[in-house]
């Protein structure tokens, strides 16, 4: 059974958002919040013209974007990795 506990973060400028999180995956929900503020910070500063929330959501759609390219890329290599066990079956195979 997972333990839980309770923790705060805050994104941006918005109002702190208490979690209710298993204990192991803590450091990962902060590194998440620490990067998402590091990015949010960064693109406030360079795009003063924008609001607080069109930056959030310019955050937001960059950390979608890089997950479904880390998607992509594991499907790749998972596909790949299937080629090459049927191509080695294949030629174990052939062997016998």
């Amino acid at each position: 059974m997972k333990r839980k506990q309770n923790i705060t973060i805050r994104i941006a400028d918005q109002p702190p958002m208490p979690l209710s999180i298993d204990i192991d995956d803590e450091e990962v929900i902060r590194t998440a919040a620490d990067n998402v503020n590091q990015l949010w910070t960064t693109w406030s500063k360079r795009f003063k013209d924008k609001t607080s929330s069109e930056i959030l959501a310019m955050v937001a759609f960059r950390f979608a974007q890089l997950y479904f390219m880390q998607e992509a890329g594991v499907e790749s290599v998972d596909s790949l990795l299937q080629q090459l066990e049927k191509d080695l079956d294949d030629k174990l195979l052939e062997i016998e």
